[in-house]
């Protein structure tokens, strides 16, 4: 008689079964629906196959495709068909990595001198189809090292060969479907016949490793769901994001640009874009102000020594520009984070704990050096400006300080329409501590002081192990932009161990030396980032208060360009961006192109309006508003932008 185990499961319930157990009967004996369902098995921290045996107690959880790891299992399995069709279609071909992402999966492969076409495109996902719908099964066996390699020799595919060097004996495992055999730790749905609806999305190029001195292999994404309405409906979604693309919008409402001749990943700000970027700026420093935070400004560059002692340098050293040497110095850096510059600030002179907190607070351009393949018009650059402020309190000040600073996130927030999100409390990870700084009473403190605020404030948090700074744990915002996908904008973090690495001091009420502890915050984070984002968000329809242009005055004729002068001069003079639009040109073309370039406020003006000092109103989306005096629309445009800040 087999052994018996105890298997846990999330609703806290426990039930006995037979060693050697399956996820897929486990599933069945819950019920029949879910066990079609099921993809995967989560054991302990583990994701499985379904086939694979359970020998010991275990804490379990079936997945589907309403988890992100069933997912996860579902495209990964995706990723090996593809592969497959590949292998296929162009014998021998090679293969690096073909992981799962967050939406669909790729495969890096070796194709030699051939550039794939979008004929070859249809003809993969033409294979693919094929091959799911032998619904032959996924299986996972064990191999000794020594196999494997004489596996991959024989196949004279170096780039597993090399994956393979950092695998020890007992750790090797195969997955065969149908004609392919792919090193792989797993897990994959039961068989081929899950796969049924794919679109291959996107080509593009990947050093192998993410080395750019490796040979350059051709990354192939796709995605596959179970039915063609939810492809259908992504396809769709794609399209969305495509027409709201901020490279696409940036373009074409000339907010940026980039020069290859100035370098990859540095933004060039146009100037509709540099008032979008200062609008948004002026208005947080006008918050700040009011919240006791002082303005301050540090170089771009600082000591190799500086670094060294916050500990970015060499904990981001992968990420970092080289350092630039000096005759009479050990070298300096391009400036990739401002607090170490902060805290020089704050020990320019003695503090007493009567002056705490000390808000520091600065628009600070930083850089990082990403490789080319992951730059991304201006959610993934090499030089960016981030909201920094940091604040230096007393212990007993954390709580309130770190509540203040979630206040204001939240205003910036609402103020610009972004409405859903959560809050994520990183944490480190705990099984691997040599990545970060400071002792464990420290972060224990630290990680307790955010779930409190978090709390108090009302927020819902979730937790997640291993994102946290090196230097402390954070709370992080996850918002859903407007077509549901996710971003981290904002984030808090609370950090006992830069004030102790650069031993910062105030004299205490007993006269005594104590540490101050370090908030760090950024409700933007990266300027560029956040306004990458925000463009997405709102397709380029900015808020009357934050747009480039909020008013053209488009005069019907030439007979009335004196008085569209006039009307655009009394607009600016109330302190509103108002442009008036003298091209000899028809009243009807210059409204399609102020809507094209999605003016809030359009202003027509003719016989009719210049003899009455009128004008008359159109709304970009809404079209005509009616006729209004020139005093009557200058307070409904006050009214309006009051109003976005009242409301928050």
């Amino acid at each position: 008689m087999a052994s018996q185990i105890t298997l846990s499961f999330p609703d806290g319930s426990t039930r006995q079964f037979d060693s050697g157990v399956t996820g897929y009967e486990v599933a069945s004996s819950i019920s029949e629906g879910l066990a079609r369902m099921a993809v995967s098995i989560g054991v302990d921290s583990e994701t499985r196959d379904l086939s694979r045996p359970i020998t010991t107690d275990a804490s379990i959880q079936i997945f589907t495709l309403r988890n992100e790891e069933g997912w996860g299992t579902y495209w990964h399995s995706s990723a090996h068909l593809m592969a497959e069709a590949l292998e296929s279609l162009f014998p021998g071909v090679k293969f690096g990595i073909g992981p799962a992402i967050e939406k669909g999966f790729y495969y890096d492969v070796d194709l030699g001198d051939r550039q794939l076409t979008a004929e070859d495109l249809t003809a993969i996902e033409k294979k693919m189809a094929e091959l799911a719908k032998r619904n032959v099964a996924y299986e996972r066996r064990e191999v000794p090292k020594e196999e494997a390699i004489a596996f991959f020799k024989e196949k004279g595919d170096e780039y597993k060969l090399e994956l393979l060097e950092d695998l020890e004996d007992g750790t090797i495992t195969f997955y065969t479907q149908g004609d392919f055999t792919d090193l792989c730790r797993g897990p994959h749905v039961p068989s081929t016949g899950n796969l049924k609806h794919t679109k291959l999305l996107n080509i593009a190029g990947a050093y192998w490793r993410g080395d750019q001195e490796r040979k350059q292999l051709t990354r192939l994404y796709g995605i596959t769901f179970p039915k063609k309405k939810e492809l259908d409906e992504f396809l769709e979604m794609l399209e969305l994001a495509r027409q709201r693309d901020h490279r696409k919008l940036g373009k074409e409402l000339e907010l940026f640009t980039f020069s290859q001749k100035v370098g990859s990943g540095l933004p060039l700000w146009l100037p509709k874009g540099t008032i979008l970027r200062e609008t948004l700026v002026n208005f947080l420093k006008a918050e700040q102000l009011k919240r006791g935070y002082d303005p301050v400004i540090t170089p771009h560059i600082g000591r190799l020594e500086l670094y060294k002692t916050s500990g970015h340098y060499p904990y981001y050293s992968d990420s970092q520009f080289p350092p630039m040497m000096d005759d009479e110095e050990e070298g300096y850096l391009l400036k990739p984070m401002n607090c170490p510059h902060h805290t020089q600030i704050y020990d320019a002179r003695p503090r007493s704990y009567r002056e705490l907190p000390v808000r520091l607070a600065e628009f600070g351009t930083v850089y990082r050096y990403e490789q080319s393949g992951e730059l991304s018009g201006l959610t993934r650059v090499r030089g960016f400006t981030v909201d920094d402020a940091h604040i230096f309190c007393r212990p007993d000040q954390v709580k309130q300080e770190f509540k203040d600073v979630i206040d204001l996130t939240l205003l910036v927030f609402s103020s610009l329409g972004f409405d859903t999100f959560k809050a994520q409390v990183s944490l480190r990870d705990k099984t691997n501590k040599e990545k970060y700084v400071g002792e464990d009473a420290q972060w224990d403190a630290a990680e307790e002081a955010i779930r409190e605020a978090a709390t108090e404030k009302g927020l819902e948090t979730i937790e997640i192990e291993g994102e946290a700074a090196f230097y402390g744990p954070k709370l992080d915002f996850m918002v859903k932009d407007a077509l549901g996908r996710e971003w981290q904008l904002g984030t808090i973090q609370i950090d006992y161990n830069l004030p102790q690495r650069f031993d910062l001091w105030f004299t205490g009420e007993d006269n005594q030396k104590h540490r101050p502890v370090m908030i760090h915050r950024a409700p933007f984070g990266s300027l560029e980032r956040f306004i990458g984002v925000l463009i997405e968000h709102c397709g380029g329809n900015f808020p009357t208060w934050l747009a480039p242009v909020q008013v053209q005055v488009l005069p019907v004729g030439q007979t009335f360009n004196e008085y569209a002068e006039s009307v655009t001069k009394q607009l600016k003079e109330a302190g509103y961006r108002a442009e008036a639009d003298l091209r000899h040109e028809k009243v009807g073309y210059k409204i399609r192109s102020a809507e094209m370039s999605k003016v809030p406020y359009m202003l027509i003006v003719g016989q009719r309006e210049m003899e009455t000092s009128s004008v008359s109103v159109r709304r970009h989306g809404d079209g005509d508003q009616g006729s209004e005096t020139i005093e009557a629309f200058l307070q409904l445009l006050k009214t309006e932008v009051d109003g976005a800040f009242n409301a928050s």
